[in-house]
């Protein structure tokens, strides 16, 4: 079953609830997404740690109802 962008955004701003979500269906299917999460909790984390920490956001759903995501990560700047 296919996630939706409500989904994802509503897991992601639970783990940061500063965070900016854009999210787009790459494929118009809503198991094949795009993601820009910016967020002041990625200070100081390289960009690995900071896709690690979105992936452990959504709770191990990657690979399954989440087939795939292109993640890009930033900082947020005061």
């Amino acid at each position: 079953m296919p996630m939706p962008a409500t989904e994802i955004e509503r897991m992601i701003k639970a783990k940061f609830p500063d965070a900016t979500v854009e999210l787009k269906d790459l494929a118009g299917d809503n198991d094949h997404w795009a993601a820009h999460v910016v967020s002041a909790a990625f200070k100081g984390k390289s960009r690995l740690q900071q896709h690690q920490m979105v992936y452990d956001a959504l709770g191990g759903r990657m690979g399954g109802v989440l087939h795939a995501l292109q993640l890009t990560t930033a900082v947020a700047t005061d």
